[in-house]
C-alpha cells in the first residue's frame, strides 16, 4: 500500500475540541490531535468510554468542528468551508456505518440503501435502483431486499447499514462501534464485509471498537485517551 502525499484521505493537524466554550463549565474533549490516513488503510480506533473516540469520528465525519486546528479531506482543507460546502464533501466522500442502524424502519432494505444517492441526485432513476440492488446481493441481502427493514434481524439491518454507507462509493467509511449490538456471528460478518469492502475498493475505513479481537484483524489501532492518541 502506497503512502505517497497523493494518497492521504484524512490529515488531522493539532486539532483540539471543546464544548461550552468561553463559560464556566467548558470541558476539552480533544487535544492537539495529529492523524493520518492513506488510501486503503483500515484502522481501529479504541479507548475508554468517554476517551473522545465518538468526538474525533465526528469531526472526521464533517458532522462537527474543530475549536482548533486543521483537517483535510479527500485533499480539501475543511475548516474554512460554510456548512453547505461541507455537506456536499461530506455527501460524496464518507459513508458512515453507527452502532445503531438508522435505518427507516417504514422502507424496504432496497430503498433504505438508495437514500444517499436520492439525496444526491434529487429523484430516483434506474441507474440508481441497479446500484442499490448491487450492494444488497453484496451483503448477501437479494431475497430479503423488498423486505420492510423493520421486519429484518438486527444483523440484517447492519448489513443494509454498510450497503446504505457505501452507495456513493466513498474515499472514506466511518465505523462507530457497528458491532456493538450484535451476538459474535453477526458482529464477525458485519466486520468482515468492511474488510472486503476496503480490501475490493482500496476504501479507507476507521474503525471504533471496543473489540479487541476485531482490532488486531486491523492495519493498525490508534488508542485514545482523555482526548489524545497515546499509541498509533
Amino acid at each position: 500500500m502506497s503512502t505517497s502525499i497523493h494518497n492521504v484521505v484524512v490529515q488531522l493537524r493539532g486539532v483540539c475540541k471543546a464544548f461550552n466554550l468561553g463559560t464556566s463549565i467548558e470541558t476539552q474533549v480533544l487535544h492537539d490531535i495529529n492523524l493520518t490516513l492513506h488510501q486503503g488503510e483500515f484502522c481501529a480506533v479504541m479507548g475508554p468510554s468517554g476517551s473522545g473516540k465518538s468526538t474525533l469520528l465526528n469531526i472526521v465525519g464533517l458532522l462537527d468542528r474543530p475549536t482548533r486546528g486543521n483537517l483535510q479531506v479527500c485533499g480539501e482543507e475543511t475548516t474554512t468551508l460554510d456548512d453547505h460546502a461541507l455537506t456536499r464533501l461530506r455527501g460524496h466522500n464518507i459513508g458512515f456505518v453507527f452502532q445503531y442502524h438508522y435505518l427507516i424502519t417504514a422502507f424496504t432494505a432496497l430503498e433504505n440503501v438508495m437514500i444517499p444517492m436520492l439525496g444526491a441526485a434529487g429523484f430516483p432513476n434506474t441507474a440508481m435502483r441497479k446500484r442499490a440492488e448491487e450492494l444488497i446481493a453484496s451483503v448477501g441481502l437479494t431475497a430479503w431486499q423488498n423486505n420492510m427493514a423493520g421486519n429484518m434481524s438486527g444483523g440484517q439491518q447492519q448489513r443494509v447499514a454498510v450497503a446504505r454507507a457505501l452507495a456513493m462509493n466513498p474515499a472514506l467509511l466511518l465505523a462507530d462501534e457497528p458491532t456493538g449490538n450484535l451476538d459474535t456471528k453477526s458482529a464477525d460478518g458485519v466486520f468482515d464485509l468492511l474488510r472486503r469492502f476496503n480490501r475490493e475498493h482500496d476504501t479507507t475505513v476507521l474503525f471504533v471498537t471496543h473489540n479487541a479481537e476485531l482490532a488486531k484483524r486491523c492495519d493498525k489501532t490508534i488508542q485514545v485517551i482523555d482526548g489524545q492518541i497515546t499509541d498509533d
